[in-house]
């Protein structure tokens, strides 16, 4: 089981590595329509928080590592990446939905923290 979460861990790192370094790079104005003027404070937030993103992989890779030795720091790691897809969730309920892409990312990330604190319960 604990190398199972190890792996399942290891995933969700990848994941914010990946995304954070996307998003942090692209910026609000890649997703707004291209004759949107500047957004300043927007693009300020949108990598601020890839940035939060970007760094949650340093943690997650750590945690991946020595998930042996984390003990019940676990299931916090589970309900984060378990909410991150609730989040998305909620933006679908109330905005519609982004496309089939991030509806199975939602999907993803939801099993994933189920799965990741199920694991530390079961070990």
């Amino acid at each position: 089981m604990t190398t199972i979460n190890s792996i399942l861990l290891g995933l969700v790192a990848l994941i914010c590595f990946l995304g954070g370094m996307n998003i942090m790079l692209k910026g609000a104005m890649n997703f707004l329509p291209k004759d949107t003027p500047p957004q300043p404070v927007l693009d300020n937030l949108v990598r601020f928080l890839s940035g939060i993103y970007f760094g949650s992989g340093f943690l997650l890779a750590y945690a991946a590592f020595h998930v042996q030795d984390l003990g019940d720091v676990v299931y916090c790691l589970g309900l984060i990446v378990l909410f991150s897809g609730l989040g998305r969730l909620f933006s679908r309920i109330k905005i519609g939905s982004a496309g089939r892409y991030f509806d199975i990312i939602m999907a993803v990330e939801i099993v994933l923290g189920l799965a990741i604190m199920t694991l530390k319960w079961l070990s």
